[in-house]
């Protein structure tokens, strides 16, 4: 896979209540990916930018929220999060993450 990929796949951590208790729970850490982003190449970007041994992932589409501004009606963008299930002994360090 192409370096450039590899750096456009992952945009961010996902911060919520929710990530924080899967992380904790089963090893899980949530990101906000691209929108054309595939499990294989989720997981070789994650093994090569965190030099961790990823065991799985989840891929969810999340629908923008329909919202009213004014007389007008919007929709906030779509956009996709991975659940990627890291394994035993490894772990990401988020606060790290730029």
């Amino acid at each position: 896979m192409d370096t450039k990929r590899l750096y456009t796949i992952i945009l961010g951590p996902h911060t919520t209540e929710k990530s924080v208790r899967v992380a904790n729970k089963y090893r899980q850490i949530v990101f906000k990916v691209a929108n054309n982003a595939t499990k294989p190449e989720l997981i070789e970007a994650v093994q090569k930018l965190f030099s961790v041994k990823v065991e799985a992932v989840r891929i969810v589409n999340v629908l923008g929220k329909k919202k009213q501004f004014k007389q007008t009606q919007g929709k906030r963008s779509d956009w996709k999060k991975a659940y990627i299930r890291l394994a035993e002994g490894h772990d990401i360090n988020l606060a790290n993450f730029q």
